[in-house]
């Protein structure tokens, strides 16, 4: 199986749930409040996010006005750093079949599964959560 622009369920609302942190600094958030704006189980994001903390790039609390905060400045945090406590570090690949077949040196492709590997793991590394938080509807600048 081909790991190209594997990006998981789980590294992709850690990702989003993130910058909505980072648009409302300061403040804590809900769970069912981050899980409502993104669609998605409150459970199943409250497990995303105990990756997340224990990584040290989110804060909880608990109780009726607990919720999550970043741990650190968002315009520090990469989406690298996120999708990394979530999903790992990225892996390098190489061959759309996992195991290459063509030999020697040469792919089908050329050098493009490296090029997009490189282009995504350049973009993850370099871009902060508060580079995005214009994206979401009604997020503060």
């Amino acid at each position: 199986m081909s790991n190209v622009l594997k990006i998981s369920e789980a590294a992709s609302i850690a990702m989003h749930g993130m910058v909505l942190l980072a648009a409302e600094p300061g403040r804590m958030v809900s769970a069912h409040e981050i899980a409502e704006m993104l669609g998605v189980s409150e459970d199943y994001l409250q497990k995303i996010f105990q990756r997340l903390t224990r990584a040290g790039l989110a804060t909880a609390v608990r109780g009726p006005h607990g919720g999550y905060t970043l741990s650190r400045p968002g315009g520090i945090i990469t989406l690298g750093e996120v999708y990394a406590a979530v999903d790992g570090a990225l892996a390098d690949t190489k061959c759309l079949l996992g195991e290459p077949v063509c030999k020697g040196d040469s792919c089908i492709l050329g050098g493009l599964l490296e090029t997009v590997n490189r282009e995504v793991r350049d973009y993850l590394d370099r871009t902060v959560l508060t580079d995005l938080v214009s994206v979401y509807h009604g997020a503060k600048k």
